[in-house]
């Protein structure tokens, strides 16, 4: 998995309308056209958020309806393609579609979940737990790679300090990046709330040697029916990856 392509993983939290899904897919093909050489892209969205705060928010399409939306994508714009899986039971179904499983960042150290995405061979993509020290993943990695399985990705997802507190401490991406994987950060969920502070978070990571950044996106977050004051405006995409490619290629040289 290690490279030199910045990898961008990036899509709706979840898949509130095929249409609109379907339609920030397109927009960000055309975004990326012209960092196709220079990025490593797959697009996420959920089909069930099963970890929603209040329990009447919305949660997603379903498995079903959810995986035919990210199949159509896969298929007509050629991007490769991720979501959470909640359940050991759907990992089956989902690794069908999916090129890449997402272990959520609350379940990351459910075992039974980690070892059935680890068997599927597919990449699986550890979001490490606002509880867990950068250090300890490696448990984590373990139980993926005694699967036979060293497709893995680390994504740094912050970590608690106090109540409704998220810091990132970038000392973990190379604490996390010993363990011989890529290691990205999120970059949305990791500001608490605000896309303001995304831009900033993203181009730290990347001067810190990150392998990537991860964001939510849509046309108008406003109108998101799932974390949409962190998600970023789909107009921001394209300066956003300008200059975490500069970045990158300043640390390099």
């Amino acid at each position: 998995m290690m490279n030199n392509k910045l990898i961008y993983i990036a899509g709706p939290c979840v898949i509130d309308d095929p249409e609109i899904t379907y339609g920030i897919a397109h927009a960000l093909k055309d975004i990326l056209k012209p960092f196709k050489d220079r990025i490593r892209f797959a697009f996420k969205a959920s089909y069930d958020k099963a970890n929603r705060t209040r329990h009447m928010s919305y949660r997603g399409t379903g498995l079903n309806q959810g995986l035919e939306v990210l199949a159509s994508i896969k298929k007509d714009f050629g991007f490769k393609v991720t979501t959470d899986v909640h359940e050991a039971a759907h990992v089956g179904i989902v690794a069908d579609v999916c090129d890449i499983l997402q272990v959520p960042a609350f379940l990351c150290r459910q075992t039974d979940l980690v070892v059935e995405c680890a068997k599927t061979g597919k990449t699986v993509n550890i979001k490490k737990g606002q509880f867990v020290a950068p250090q300890d993943m490696k448990y984590i990695v373990e139980k993926i790679e005694d699967h036979g399985n060293k497709n893995i990705i680390i994504t740094e997802r912050g970590s608690c300090f106090g109540y409704n507190n998220l810091i990132v401490d970038f000392r973990s991406i190379k604490i996390m990046q010993e363990l011989g994987y890529p290691v990205i950060v999120d970059a949305t969920h990791t500001t608490g709330g605000n896309r303001d502070f995304a831009p900033l978070l993203a181009r730290a990571a990347i001067a810190a040697g990150a392998n990537g950044v991860f964001t939510e996106v849509y046309p108008n977050p406003a109108k998101a029916q799932c974390d949409g004051p962190l998600s970023l405006y789909l107009s921001q995409v394209e300066e956003l990856l300008e200059k975490l490619l500069e970045i990158q290629n300043i640390c390099k040289s």
